[in-house]
């Protein structure tokens, strides 16, 4: 079992902003073996987990394939087996497509560290998710224009 610091808490540190929560995804494990750890399941429609003292969220590394329109449009699939980057590419920018192991070191297959430097906000062409665009969600605007407005990121078509 590995466990990283992904997404968008990974994405506040690079800015230099402390993180409001984080996110954590674990490689290499199973719902039971979460369990079996003290993890508590909460997730419905993949695994994720509450951890026994944090109260952080755990999910399970997964990979998705669109299969519908909307948000919820996606089949997921769960197993020790995906990896990291799996998951990552999974993501829908390349800023939320950031990992950090327990000794600091980040991995970054979509290069979201280089968009943060350069304070362009874009897809991650990688994943699955092909129309973005047309089914950018009131939330996901509302996300990416208030990250616009407070750290000057720049919206890049993807």
């Amino acid at each position: 079992m590995e466990i990283y610091q992904v997404g968008g808490s990974v994405r506040d540190e690079m800015l230099g902003h402390k993180p409001i929560d984080k996110d954590w995804v674990v490689v290499g494990s199973s719902p039971e073996e979460m369990e079996a750890k003290g993890f508590i399941p909460i997730g419905k429609d993949f695994p994720v987990f509450l951890h026994p003292t944090s109260n952080e969220e755990y999910a399970l590394a997964r990979t998705e394939k669109k299969i519908a329109k909307g948000y919820k449009g996606f089949k997921f699939y769960c197993s020790p087996d995906i990896t990291l980057e799996e998951d990552l590419i999974r993501r829908d920018l390349t800023i939320n497509s950031i990992a950090k192991d327990s000794n600091g070191k980040i991995i970054d297959p979509c290069n979201g560290s280089k968009d943060i430097a350069k304070k362009i906000i874009q897809e991650n062409v990688k994943n699955d998710f092909s129309e973005f665009e047309k089914n950018f969600n009131f939330l996901k605007i509302e996300f990416i224009f208030t990250w616009k407005s407070n750290f000057y990121l720049e919206i890049k078509p993807g």
